[in-house]
């Protein structure tokens, strides 16, 4: 927001209060009320607003106080986000960034635990990235704001807490490349978000066990980024997919079409690909852990694709 006067900030108590998760602590009193706008309880008419401040030249960043609100704003998002360019003859670009809390939490309940990547991976014009570390949030989140196009960005509700060490000097990560994690020769599990953390607790195990594991966050959830997946694929020969997200229609199914379709003469075994549970997120926190893999499941699944 130093950088360019252009961005600006829109959504419910991101002012004063600073956000729910306090993502924009600071910035009301720092940017004033005009670049840092508390919003009505409406996510369709602040996330139209962003739409039409993007055609008019401002760069706006929307946050859904939970991601799951933002179907309310479904529309917005895909007819005017995602298609404006292309309906407009390219008379209007979209710079806008569409960010927020979202996955499942310790039991906010069925509502308060979407995982939208999979509402929003088929709307054309739009990206997506996936943060899961305080460095590549960082990285993530000023390509998106710097991008001409409409940029959905994931956060998990559970990785605010996340702390590390990042450069003081400028860095911009790109929004198509994914991050080589771990690399390894037996079997390549790709992941992203919350996930990545279950992943690298199971590699812990797995390398006591005798295997070595390449562990790849995607980051980028649209477009993949199949240079780096397909040289791994190539390298171990073998794939496991680990998401948050929901097993009927998630990004772990795109993923897995994907990679047939690119690499299947390189695969020595069929794609595992481990998912939520087609169910609604239940409160209780046992039942809730029943739902999302854990890491248990992922050192199971590694032993059985290696034999």
């Amino acid at each position: 927001m130093d950088r360019d006067p252009r961005v600006c900030v829109m959504g419910e108590d991101v002012g004063h209060y600073g956000g729910s998760y306090k993502v924009t602590k600071g910035l009301a009193d720092k940017y004033g009320d005009l670049r840092v706008l508390d919003t009505p309880i409406a996510e369709n008419s602040f996330t139209g607003m962003a739409v039409g401040a993007a055609m008019t030249g401002l760069r706006p960043i929307v946050e859904g106080m939970n991601m799951g609100f933002l179907l309310l704003a479904f529309n917005q998002i895909s007819d005017n986000c995602g298609m404006l360019h292309y309906t407009s003859g390219g008379q209007f670009t979209i710079p806008t960034v569409i960010r927020g809390p979202g996955g499942v939490g310790r039991q906010l309940g069925a509502e308060h635990s979407q995982r939208l990547e999979s509402y929003f991976q088929s709307i054309p014009g739009i990206q997506m990235v996936a943060c899961s570390t305080p460095y590549n949030a960082k990285g993530l989140m000023k390509a998106a704001i710097r991008s001409e196009n409409p940029v959905v960005l994931f956060e998990h509700v559970l990785l605010y807490n996340l702390k590390e060490r990042i450069p003081d000097e400028e860095y911009v990560l790109s929004l198509e490349e994914a991050e080589m994690v771990r690399p390894g020769e037996h079997v390549t599990i790709l992941t992203y978000s919350r996930m990545r953390y279950h992943v690298m607790q199971a590699a812990k195990t797995l390398v006591n066990k005798g295997y070595d594991p390449e562990v790849i966050d995607i980051r980028s959830l649209k477009p993949f980024d199949l240079y780096t997946i397909g040289n791994s694929v190539k390298k171990t020969h073998r794939v496991i997919i680990v998401e948050e997200c929901m097993r009927t229609g998630g990004i772990g199914a795109s993923l897995t079409a994907a990679i047939n379709e690119n690499f299947h003469d390189y695969l020595d075994a069929p794609i595992v690909c481990l998912s939520s549970q087609d169910v609604p997120t239940p409160y209780a926190g046992t039942l809730e852990e029943w739902t999302v893999v854990q890491p248990a499941q992922i050192v199971a699944a590694v032993e059985q694709i290696c034999r």
